[in-house]
């Protein structure tokens, strides 16, 4: 995986209303190998499988990715357990 940063447009406000916010954003580390991250994001923030591989080849292309949007609270737990795995992610506001 790379560490180039993923350049993504945010969604419109009502969205970002709905979804709760925030953003959980998954960082390259060159240390894990795709079967790691992709069964991560199954088990952790319930991704199907072509989801997951989606994900993990974008974090890997442009050092990262937005994984999932939602509630600050829903995110943290989320993100606790990817660091648990030795993954490293942050939640962003939507802006």
């Amino acid at each position: 995986m790379t560490s180039k940063e993923t350049k993504r447009k945010p969604d419109s406000g009502k969205q970002n209303e709905a979804c709760g916010g925030y953003s959980l954003i998954l960082h390259n580390d060159d240390v894990h190998n795709f079967d790691y991250v992709i069964e991560a994001l199954v088990d952790i923030c319930d991704h199907d499988y072509e989801q997951a591989i989606q994900c993990t080849l974008i974090t890997h292309h442009k050092g990262s990715c937005d994984i999932r949007k939602g509630k600050f609270e829903t995110l943290k737990q989320m993100k606790d357990a990817l660091q648990q795995r030795e993954l490293n992610s942050t939640i962003d506001i939507l802006t």
